[in-house]
This record gives structure tokens, C-alpha cells and sequence, in this order.
């Protein structure tokens, strides 16, 4: 990326005052960056934390699984989920509140006796996934703003402040060149003026 500008002293202080902003931001988004990268890693963490506990739980049971043949799938579900929002390093993050379930009511007596252990169980299961996909939902949100903030920084290190030094350089030389013409055709006129006033 080209930076425009001109040579002469306004653009030099414009191209001045970009240059000193970007410096001063970049501690800033490079402390972004890293908090993001530690965020990501723990939401990573406790996704696969949560993945083992439902492969744990389903495990668990799995000397029931002749048994799930006769569940009535239509006993409980998931009625609604509340969720609040949270901000880390800037992102917004849904963070699990609450599970409403909504359980169809069933006769304890004609029932088979572990049908309100497998209700408990999905209720579980169901917990355990939730907050599953809610740490996978946090670690992808925050994975995407890690990547656009260590572009940010890759803009900023790169390819803009060393793009800004270079202007500002170029135009210090330029009206430095300009300032010692002036002075050296200053000189010249003076002293052709002196030569002719002396020569008379």
C-alpha cells in the first residue's frame, strides 16, 4: 500500500500525526492480540473439557443403550435457552444462562422404573451439549477477532508505520534540498550584487 502525499509541510505534519497515532496504538492492539490468543485457548480447553464429559456420560450409560429403543423421545426437550452477553477484549460473547426444559408428563406406575433416570440423563446430556456449543460458538468468535487484530498488527508493523517513516523522510529531505537551494541561490544573488556594486 502506497502512501499519498505531498511535499510540503502540512502534508509532512499529517503524515507526522499518522505516524505517531499508530504508535501509540500498537502496544494497545498487540496486548489485544495476545489477551484473544489466551481467551481462545481456554474456550478451546474447556470445549474439549465439555466433549469429554458428554463421551464420559454417554459411556456411562451405555449399558442402557437396548433399553433407549423404548424411550419416548417426545418425554422432554429443550423449551428454551437463556443466554446473557459478555465482553472480552471488545468481542461479544453469548455466555449460557439458564436450560428450560419442557417434560410431557408420564405415568410412574405403567412406566418401566429407569425412564425417570433417562429423563435425567437427557437432561444432562442435554446441559453438557449446550455448554458445549456455547464455548465452541465463544472460542470461534474469538478466534476470528484474534485473526483480524493480528492483521491489524501485521498493517501496523509491516507495512504502515514503515510507510510513514519512509514519507516523512522523504519529505524532510525534500524540503531540507529546498531550503539549502534557497540559501545557496540567496547567497549567489548577494554576492553578484556586491560584485556589481563593487565593480562600480
Amino acid at each position: 500500500m502506497a502512501i499519498k502525499f505531498q511535499y510540503n509541510k502540512t502534508s509532512l505534519n499529517d503524515m507526522d500525526k499518522q505516524l505517531k497515532m499508530r504508535q501509540r496504538a500498537l502496544p494497545t492492539i498487540k496486548s489485544k492480540e495476545s489477551a484473544l490468543r489466551l481467551e481462545v485457548k481456554k474456550a478451546r480447553d474447556v470445549a474439549s473439557e465439555y466433549s469429554g464429559k458428554v463421551d464420559e456420560l454417554a459411556a456411562e450409560y451405555d449399558y442402557m443403550a437396548a433399553l433407549w429403543g423404548e424411550f419416548d423421545k417426545d418425554l422432554i426437550r429443550v423449551k428454551d435457552v437463556e443466554f446473557n452477553v459478555s465482553k472480552i477484549a471488545g468481542v461479544r460473547i453469548p455466555v449460557l444462562e439458564n436450560i428450560i426444559f419442557e417434560e410431557k408428563p408420564y405415568d410412574l406406575f405403567s412406566s418401566p422404573v429407569w425412564i425417570s433416570e433417562g429423563v435425567e440423563l437427557m437432561k444432562r446430556i442435554a446441559k453438557l451439549g449446550l455448554e458445549r456449543e456455547f464455548f465452541n460458538k465463544k472460542m470461534e468468535l474469538l478466534d476470528y477477532a484474534r485473526k483480524k487484530t493480528t492483521q491489524k498488527v501485521n498493517l501496523y508493523e509491516k507495512v504502515q508505520i514503515p510507510g510513514y517513516q519512509d514519507a516523512v523522510r522523504k519529505i524532510k529531505r525534500f524540503l531540507e534540498d529546498e531550503d539549502n537551494l534557497s540559501k545557496s541561490s540567496q547567497k549567489i544573488v548577494k554576492t553578484r550584487q556586491q560584485n556589481q556594486e563593487d565593480s562600480v
